[in-house]
C-alpha cells in the first residue's frame, strides 16, 4: 500500500531481491588470492586472537558491494531463514501472534497446526516458554520466533493465561511443519470480478494462486484483479508458470541475457486455464523482480492493463554459488527483459540508500524520450527506463500524510485496540462487518490512544481519517473472521482496486 513509509518498502524489496532466479548451486574455491594470503598471515602472526571467519564475511560483502545492489553474500545461519520463507513452510507451534502490553498474545492458531489441535485459542497469552518468563520482559517479535520455532518433532513447553481461567494452562506442543502462504486473499469483489493478492513468488505460490483462481471461477469470475503491489519478487520459474496460465501458446514471457550468458527466452506453452479471463494487474513502487516479469508480460502481450505506479526496477538474475563452508554467494549474471525488449533494471545510482529510495523521488512519469519507447504485440507504445510503467497511473497525492497513522501502527496501537474490540464484538455474535458501529469504534479508538500517550495529538485530514476508519474495520474483521474479509473491507476504499473495477 502506498501508505507505508519508504523505509518499509526498501526492507520489503531488499528481502525479495535476495531471491531472484537461481541456477543449480555449485562449489567454487579460489587459491592463491591476496585476500586468502592476508587472512592466513593475520591468523598466523597477529598479536591478538581474532575471528577470521568474521573477517572473511566482511571482505566478501565489501567486494560484492562494488558490483551491483543485488549481488549478495548470505551466511549459513541467515540462509536457513531465507530458505524457509521461500520454500513456503517452517517448523513451529503454529500460531499467529502480536505483542500487546508486553505480552505475547495469540491472534489465532494456524489451521491444522499443532496449537490448534491442542485447543489453543485466540486471546491466549503465552506467559512462559520452557520455564522462561516471557511476559513483561520486553521481548520482540524475532525473540518470540526463536523461542517457538525449532526442529520438526521437538517439543516446546509453554504456559498460557486464558481469560476466565484462574490457573495457568500447561501445553506441551510438538513442533510441526507450518505453511507460509504467499497468496493473501482470493475473493469476489462483484458478481463477475475476482481479486487475488500475491505477496511474493515462493515455491508454492503458483499452486496457491491456481487454487484461489479455480474457486473464484466456480463462483462466476470472468474478470480478475491480480494485486502485485509491494510484492518484492522471488522465484523466476514461478512467475513464468503464472504467466503461462494467462498467455496463449507461443507468446513470449521474458528473456534474459548476460555478458557470459547467451540469450534465453521463455514462452507460454499449451492452453492456460485463465486465458479467457480478463485481467488487470496492480503494481506500485514496491513491486519488483518476478512481479515486474508478470506485469510486463501481460502488458507487452496486450493481455491486460497494468494500473498503479511505476514499479521498483529490479531486473537482475542472481546465480546461487555455494561456498565450501555452506554459505552462499548470489551473483548477478544476467538481466531481465520484457517481451518488447525493455530492460527491467533501473540505474544503480550513487549508493545503496539512493537506489532503494529512488522511487520516492520520482516527479511523475509523464514524458519519455523516444529512446525509451517500445511497442507491444498489438502496436501500443510502452515505456522503458527501469521498472514497469503502468498503462494507467495512480498519482501519489502529496497533500495526504499518513505519518501519524504509520506511527500508531508501528507502536502496535492499531493491532492492540482492534484485538480488544474483536474480543468484545465476538461475544455479541456479529455476523457481518456492516453491522459494526464504526462511529463508536472510531470514538473509542481516539480515547484509547489518549490512554496510551496523553501527549499524542491525532491531526489528520478527511482522506486520512477515512483510511484509518477502514483500516480499523478491516483489522477487526480479520480478527473476527479471516484474511479474505480483511481484504474485502480494504477494497472498499482502495483507490487502485476501485479504478481497476471501473476499467473492466
Amino acid at each position: 500500500m502506498k501508505k507505508l513509509q519508504p523505509l518499509i518498502y526498501a526492507l520489503l524489496i531488499s528481502a525479495g531481491i535476495l531471491i531472484g532466479s537461481f541456477n543449480s548451486p555449485k562449489n567454487t574455491t579460489t587459491k592463491g588470492s591476496k585476500i586468502n594470503g592476508i587472512l592466513e598471515m593475520i591468523e598466523s602472526h597477529y598479536v591478538d586472537t581474532i575471528n577470521t571467519i568474521n573477517f572473511e564475511d566482511k571482505a566478501i560483502n565489501a567486494i560484492l558491494s562494488e558490483l551491483d545492489p543485488h549481488s549478495s553474500y548470505i551466511s549459513i545461519n541467515d540462509f536457513k531463514s531465507v530458505e524457509e520463507d521461500m520454500q513456503g513452510s517452517f517448523s513451529g507451534i503454529g500460531v499467529q501472534f502480536n505483542i500487546i502490553d508486553d505480552s505475547i498474545v495469540v491472534v489465532s492458531p494456524i489451521s491444522g497446526g499443532p496449537s490448534e489441535k491442542l485447543g489453543i485459542q485466540s486471546g491466549d497469552r503465552i506467559v512462559t516458554v520452557e520455564k522462561e518468563d516471557v511476559a513483561s520482559t520486553g521481548i520482540k517479535n524475532d525473540g518470540v520466533v526463536k523461542l517457538l520455532r525449532g526442529e520438526k518433532g521437538t517439543t516446546v513447553n509453554i504456559k498460557i493465561k486464558r481469560k476466565g481461567q484462574t490457573q495457568l494452562m500447561d501445553f506441551a506442543i510438538v513442533r510441526d511443519d507450518i505453511p507460509l502462504y504467499s497468496v493473501d486473499a482470493g475473493i469476489m469483489l462483484t458478481n463477475d470480478i475476482g481479486y487475488i493478492k500475491v505477496n511474493r513468488f515462493a515455491a508454492k505460490t503458483y499452486e496457491e494462486m491456481m487454487e484461489k483462481a479455480h474457486i473464484l471461477t466456480s463462483k462466476g469470475m470472468q474478470k480478475l484483479i491480480l494485486d502485485l503491489r509491494n510484492n518484492p519478487g522471488g522465484y523466476l520459474h514461478i512467475a513464468n508458470q503464472m504467466c503461462d496460465e494467462f498467455l496463449k501458446d507461443g507468446e513470449l514471457i521474458v528473456f534474459t541475457e548476460g555478458r557470459n550468458r547467451s540469450k534465453e527466452e521463455t514462452y507460454a506453452t499449451d492452453f492456460g486455464s485463465l486465458e479467457n479471463i480478463k485481467i488487470i494487474a496492480l503494481i506500485n513502487e514496491g513491486s519488483a523482480s518476478a512481479s515486474e516479469i508478470v506485469s510486463g508480460a501481460l502488458q507487452d502481450n496486450d493481455r491486460g492493463l497494468v494500473i498503479g505506479m511505476r514499479s521498483f526496477g529490479k531486473g537482475l538474475v542472481q546465480e546461487q554459488i555455494t561456498l565450501n563452508d555452506g554459505s552462499i554467494v548470489r551473483l548477478t549474471t544476467q538481466r531481465y527483459y520484457t517481451p518488447s525488449g525493455r530492460c527491467i533494471q533501473k540505474d544503480y545510482g550513487e549508493n545503496a540508500k539512493d537506489y532503494y529510495l529512488e522511487q520516492y523521488t520520482r516527479d511523475g512519469d509523464t514524458e519519455y524520450p523516444d529512446s525509451l519507447k517500445y511497442t507491444t504485440k498489438n502496436g501500443r507504445t510502452v515505456y522503458g527506463g527501469g521498472g514497469i510503467t503502468p498503462d494507467i497511473t495512480i498519482e501519489r497525492d502529496s497533500t495526504v500524510n499518513y505519518l501519524q497513522i504509520n506511527k500508531m501502527i508501528s507502536k502496535g496501537w492499531v493491532n492492540e485496540f482492534c484485538f480488544e474490540k474483536s474480543e468484545h464484538l465476538q461475544k455479541q455474535n456479529i455476523k457481518h462487518y456492516n453491522s459494526i458501529d464504526m462511529q463508536k469504534i472510531y470514538a473509542d479508538f481516539l480515547s484509547f490512544i489518549k490512554q496510551k500517550d496523553k501527549n499524542f495529538e491525532l491531526k489528520i485530514g478527511i482522506t486520512e481519517t477515512a483510511y484509518l476508519n477502514n483500516l480499523l474495520l478491516a483489522t477487526i474483521s480479520r480478527n473476527l473472521w479471516d484474511n479474505d474479509t480483511y481484504y474485502q473491507v480494504l477494497s472498499l476504499k482502495d483507490e487502485y482496486i476501485q479504478k481497476a473495477i471501473s476499467e473492466f
